[in-house]
Order: structure tokens, then C-alpha cells, then sequence
């Protein structure tokens, strides 16, 4: 796991000078504390920092192939190397290494662009080719690993993994990207396609980029996709069955290290089948971790323990507390653009927690993507079903009118929550979904926006990019559409992003075997009733895991890595919220209206409604800003 950057001239073959390189290497420290290394030629440089996972000794980086035609720099785990080394060793190809790198300089001469089809793991790499003096860009099919890019001024392009590098070579522009400050307070972060440094760019999921001297800057393009177009027709104990061969294996496959080896463990359904499928393997007792909080219905250490007893685990447990709080300038600076889920103050603290004794560690990310695990599926699923009783020239008067009338009842049990539900029934489903997965609604951004900001951004709206992946999805059902809409843009754009920075800002390895592709793509076959069942996500997956793990574990009420901000901005945290629309770099931008934003901060102190993710939203915006403008 490592940190890259570097520097492309596209149409000459200026000099880089390596100082440059190992500038924007030097911003990302944390990601490579075991070493640096730089590498140039005539138009080209390339930066690595390594955190040592495999062949501690042998795998430093810039890594070149036996003429040095070819010249890589990498981010990541290939997961099954070996399988892909063997292949490559039997049609005649000589080792050097031990480790994973060398697979893909091997794997590229072999089979070309196509040898990334081959590669089951986590990376973002750029590898020059120096016959086509090119330079390939890939990221991995997910999205699991980061990977920036930007042309600047003299006409290179330069990337790295995070934002950090790129602002560290002199000739990139800082000005902020107004469509990217609408894309973070609608939907609480930027998402691939968006950054909030104007004219910055991401490598998308499943995506690459051939650089080629000579030619102007290309398009990404796609090397790999999800489809929810095709259903198994296997019988219901057959997929439990496959599904957990596959799920043993994405875990065996993610237990290779040289180095100390562990888990995260919440106690949900996700990290809990890790953690069993871990201890099936390991003859030494997993090592895991979980966080807790100080308000009691936000605490899952009780679950937890009760996995970490049955699989016989050495658990260590941490609580997060308000003065946690002191964090988030640290934590802010780890994401460079504005992230506003509050989670990744707990994620931090468990990686934290887990880097004490282990280097790698395994979390239960894109379970709940693959497999259809969040509340806001089923109520999606639902949904799609009641609105397909009546036409929307009479559901959406109707439920338009019940949705103004009822009143907003933040205070008030979910079941009596109605007003939202009437307005998303008054719509379609594509904008229904887009609402939910989103921070604020379109009506509430509406208040908040100064005149100026309003027309600065021109009609652009954060929701458009979630029903338009939805109404080109490859799919057959709406449940299909949502968890595509999710695997292309919130997994990405919020769940990985979240868990790479945190895991990287202590030089962790984080690795999630639920999102092994293979995984990915046999929960886009099963039928939507292998899914949701009844009230139950995840269906498919917890009558799967039935002998492995306890009941209370596998069907208790969903709880989620939630931070009790709402109380700690009625609390310790309530002068924070006030301070934010007055006096801060946010309110001088004159972006938002000040008056609303005070109102905002009062109104959740009072309890008369609950902004608490909003005041958080508004100042981490806050403290990105100052960071990175000024």
C-alpha cells in the first residue's frame, strides 16, 4: 500500500526534475513511511512512497523490467499475483521479485491493456511504456484506491493518489469549483466525476487513460462494468452456497502479508462473516478491533464482543467521545476536498486503534451496495411498487399535496416521519432515490444559497448524475438501478474514499474482501428477491452465513457507523455550529446566507429540528476552504 505521483509532458520531451516528483511524493508521507524512490526521463517522472506489505526487501518502486522498456509505479494489492505470476512463468517469463509489481509489468508485456482483466485486487498504478512513449493511467474496478489527475500550465499532466500531491507542484491553480461546493452540501462529498479544485480531474472506478507524447489529453475510458442484466436461475441453497466458496476465498486471497494481520469488527452482519471466515483460516487467533461511542443507542461493542468470543479473536476495544472533535482539522487535511461524513471520525480512531498492532486490516465494505443492505433500499423497493399502482398524473398531485400538508417532525418516531415519503412518492423513482442517498434536499439548498451563488452555478444539480447512472444502468428491476447508481458513485465516492484516507492517515492497509469483483458481479445476478425478503437486505447473504454466525447478530436491527453529531451540536459542539455563520471563512465567501445559517444552528440547539448533519457538513466545508485556499 502506497502512495504514486508524477509528471507527463504530452506533446514535449521536457525535462522533469526529480526534486518536483519527490515534492508531490513528500506531501503524502503517511502513505509511504518505508521508503521513497523517483524515477525520470526526457518528458516523463514518476514518484513512489511504500508502505511494506510484500517482499519487504525486494519491491521498491519506481520498479523497471529487465530492459527497462517499461517503468511502473503502484498503488494497491493484486490480490491473486501468484495465480497471475504462475500463468506468466509457464509461458516463459523470468522473475526477479517475489512480490506483486513485478506481475504487472510482466503481465503488461505480455497480454497488453488486457492484462488488467487478469488482476483480482486494489490499485491505481501508472506504467510508462517507452517504445510508444505513452503513459498508462488504471484504476481498479471499484474505485478501492484513489488516483488524481490535471493538466497545468506548461502541458504536462501531473497525478498522484491524493489531492495533496497535485497541490504541491507549483504550477497547478488553486480556485474552488463551484458545481463541486453544490455536489458536496447535496450529497456530502465530491463525487469521482467532480473535484473541488477547479480544473483537478479523478480516474474513474473501473476506468484508464493512455497518455501517449504527441497527442493532446484523451478521454478516460471504461475497462470494466457492473450489469444487473442477467439473473441466476440457480436454486436458493445453491447461491448460499457459492456464495459463501466465494466469500471464503475473497478472504484468503486478502489474508496474504508479510507483515501482522487484522480485522475490523462492528458486529454488524458484514465485518462479523469476515471475521468467521478469518478465524476458519488463521491458526492464530484474529486480531480485532472495534470503536464504540458514549451514547448508548449508537454502541455496538456488545455485539461485537459477542463475535469476538465465539471465533476466540484478541479484541481491543476504543470509545469516541465529543473530545474527539480535536481530530478534525487532522482528519480534514487527510481528504483534501470536503467530506462531511461524520463516520470518518470512527474510522479513523479504529484504524488508529487497529495500526497499534497490525499493518493490514479487513473491513466489511460493499456488503451492503452488492447485496441491497440499506434501509433506503427497501423503502426504494417499496416504493418503486406503490408507485406503479397508480399513473404519476395522479400520484404526483396527490402525494405532492399530502407532502406540503403534513408537517416536518425531526423530533417524531419514524414511523410518523410521513412528509418525505409522501414527497417521494410524488415522484419518480430516480429522483426519489437520488433524495435519499443525498445529504439536503433541493428545497433546503435552496435557502441556503446566496443570489449569487445560485446563478454561479448555473442550474447544475448534484442529483441530475445519480438518475441519469440509474436510467442507463444495465439493469432490469429499480432495485437493480439504485445499488448500480450506489456502486457507481456513493461506494466510490464516500464509503472507499472514507476508508482510504482514514486507513492511510496512520500507513494501514485496509483491504474488503465483500468487494472482491467476483463477489460484485454474483450479487448483480440474483434475483430481487435473494436481496430483499420481506423487511430483510441482504437476504441471500444472512441465510447464508446461518451456520456460521449467531441469529441476534445476523437479523438484529440495522445501526450502522453513526456519529452522534445531532447531540454533540446540542452539547458540547453547540457553539461550534453558531460560529460557522458568523465570522467564518464559509461566511465570507458569501456562498451561503448568513441568516439562514444561523437559523439552522438555533433551531437544532433548541431541539425544534435536527440539522446536526448540516452543521457538521457546513464546517468541515469550512476548514477545507481555509486549507486549501485560504
Amino acid at each position: 500500500m502506497c502512495g504514486i505521483a508524477g509528471i507527463f509532458h504530452l506533446q514535449t520531451a521536457k525535462p522533469v526534475d526529480p526534486a518536483r516528483v519527490q515534492g508531490m511524493i513528500d506531501a503524502m508521507p503517511h502513505r509511504g513511511p518505508d521508503g521513497t524512490g523517483v524515477w525520470t526521463a526526457p518528458g516523463v517522472g514518476l514518484g513512489h512512497c511504500r508502505l511494506s506489505i510484500i517482499d519487504l526487501a525486494g519491491g521498491a518502486q519506481p520498479m523497471a523490467n529487465q530492459d527497462a522498456s517499461l517503468i511502473v509505479t503502484y498503488n494497491g494489492e493484486i490480490y491473486n499475483f501468484a495465480q497471475v505470476r504462475a500463468e506468466l512463468v509457464a509461458l516463459g517469463h523470468k522473475f526477479r521479485t517475489s512480490g506483486d509489481t513485478e506481475v504487472i509489468l510482466h503481465a503488461y508485456r505480455q497480454w497488453g491493456e488486457a492484462c488488467v482483466e487478469r488482476f483480482n485486487g486494489m490499485f491505481a498504478f501508472a506504467l510508462y511504456d517507452v517504445a510508444t512513449q505513452s503513459l498508462w493511467l488504471v484504476r481498479d474496478r471499484l474505485g478501492v484506491k484513489p488516483l488524481y489527475y490535471a493538466q497545468v500550465s506548461d502541458g504536462s499532466v501531473i497525478f498522484g493518489s491524493e489531492l495533496k500531491a497535485l497541490l504541491a507542484h507549483p504550477l497547478l491553480r488553486r480556485a474552488p469549483d463551484l458545481s463541486s461546493v453544490e455536489d458536496y452540501i447535496a450529497l456530502g462529498y465530491v463525487p469521482d466525476d467532480a473535484c473541488i479544485v477547479a480544473g483537478v480531474k479523478k480516474l474513474g472506478a473501473g476506468e484508464h487513460l493512455r497518455l501517449v507524447r504527441g497527442r493532446g489529453l484523451a478521454a478516460p475510458r471504461r475497462w470494466w462494468d457492473v450489469t444487473f442484466a442477467d439473473r441466476s436461475v440457480a436454486k436458493p441453497a445453491a447461491l448460499a452456497e457459492e456464495l459463501v466458496a466465494l466469500m471464503r476465498d475473497a478472504v484468503k486471497l486478502r489474508m496474504v502479508a508479510d507483515v501482522p494481520l487484522g480485522a475490523f469488527l462492528s458486529g454488524g452482519v458484514d465485518s462479523s462473516s469476515v471475521v468467521a471466515m478469518m478465524a476458519e483460516q488463521s491458526p492464530r487467533a484474529v486480531k480485532t478491533c472495534t470503536i464504540g461511542f458514549d451514547v448508548e443507542s449508537l454502541d455496538e461493542r456488545g455485539y461485537a464482543d459477542h463475535v469476538a468470543r465465539r471465533f476466540a479473536t484478541d479484541h481491543r476495544t476504543r470509545i469516541v467521545s465529543p473530545d474527539d472533535y480535536g481530530l478534525l482539522d487532522r482528519i480534514v487535511g487527510h481528504f483534501d476536498e470536503p467530506f462531511a461524513d461524520a463516520s470518518a471520525l470512527p474510522t479513523f480512531r479504529v484504524c488508529e486503534l487497529a495500526r497499534e498492532e497490525v499493518t493490514v486490516a479487513l473491513s466489511g465494505d460493499g456488503a451492503d451496495e452488492a447485496f441491497a443492505g440499506y434501509r433506503r433500499h427497501l423503502f426504494q423497493h417499496r416504493g418503486e411498487g406503490l408507485r406503479g399502482l397508480l399513473p404519476q398524473g395522479l400520484r404526483g398531485p396527490l402525494f405532492g399535496a399530502l407532502g406540503r400538508a403534513y408537517p416536518k417532525a425531526d423530533w417524531a418516531p419514524r414511523c410518523l416521519r410521513a412528509k418525505s415519503t409522501f414527497q417521494e412518492l410524488a415522484i419518480s423513482g430516480g429522483e426519489a432515490y437520488a433524495r435519499a442517498v443525498g445529504f439536503t434536499t433541493p428545497e433546503l439548498r435552496a435557502r441556503l444559497y446566496g443570489a449569487e451563488f445560485a446563478r454561479a452555478i448555473s442550474g447544475h444539480r448534484a442529483e441530475d448524475r445519480i438518475v441519469t447512472a440509474m436510467d442507463g444502468a444495465p439493469a432490469r428491476d429499480p432495485l437493480d438501478r439504485a445499488q448500480y447508481a450506489d456502486l457507481k458513485i456513493w461506494l466510490p465516492g464516500d464509503i472507499l474514499t472514507k476508508t482510504d484516507r482514514m486507513s492511510m492517515a496512520v500507513s494501514l492497509e485496509a483491504r474488503e474482501p465483500l468487494l472482491d469483483y467476483r463477489l460484485v458481479e454474483f450479487a448483480a445476478r440474483l434475483p430481487v428477491s435473494q436481496r430483499i425478503h420481506g423487511n430483510t437486505g441482504k437476504y441471500l447473504m444472512k441465510r447464508a452465513m446461518e451456520p456460521h454466525l449467531p441469529h441476534n447478530i445476523l437479523y438484529r436491527g440495522k445501526m450502522g457507523f453513526v456519529t452522534p453529531i445531532a447531540q454533540w451540536f446540542r452539547g458540547a459542539l453547540a457553539n461550534e455550529a453558531a460560529a460557522v455563520a458568523d465570522g467564518s471563512m464559509l461566511a465570507r465567501t458569501g456562498w451561503f446566507d448568513r441568516t439562514t445559517m444561523a437559523r439552522l444552528a438555533q433551531d437544532h440547539k433548541a431541539g425544534r429540528a435536527d440539522h446536526g448533519r448540516l452543521l457538521w457538513q457546513l464546517l468541515v466545508l469550512d476548514k477545507s476552504l481555509a486549507r486549501l485556499f485560504g
